[in-house]
């Protein structure tokens, strides 16, 4: 899938997003070219992240180059449904952020230590 083919379902998804879950999102959903590995090891990529604050305000990027990495062999309707899983993670920390909540964040971390722990002698 080209960066432009998935452009265009990230456009279809978020179409599909209500109009309410974009408020404060002032910096939108960014499709990026890279491909990010994640700082916990090489066989861990970033597919998407969100921030909440800085110069930018609040926006969410996605990592086309790592979603090319790990599901660049999908059908077009398996990848829409990764991206789709990507996206949706990312506006959940969008809205947990704007209730000052922290349940995904929480998450994240288990699942990040659950992983680490297989490696551990």
């Amino acid at each position: 899938m080209t960066i432009d083919e998935m452009h265009e379902l990230l456009e279809e998804l978020t179409a599909e997003i209500p109009p309410a879950f974009f408020d404060e999102l002032n910096g939108g959903i960014n499709l990026l070219p890279d491909t990010r590995r994640s700082e916990y090891g090489n066989d861990l990529f970033t597919m998407g992240d969100y921030n909440r604050g800085g110069p930018m305000g609040r926006y969410i990027n996605i990592y086309y180059g790592s979603m090319e990495r790990v599901y660049g062999g999908l059908s077009r309707e398996e990848y829409k449904k990764e991206l789709w899983d990507v996206l949706r993670h990312e506006f959940r920390h969008h809205v947990e952020s704007l209730a000052g909540e922290r349940d995904l964040e929480i998450e994240d971390e288990e699942f990040i230590a659950e992983y680490l722990s297989e490696f551990e002698d």
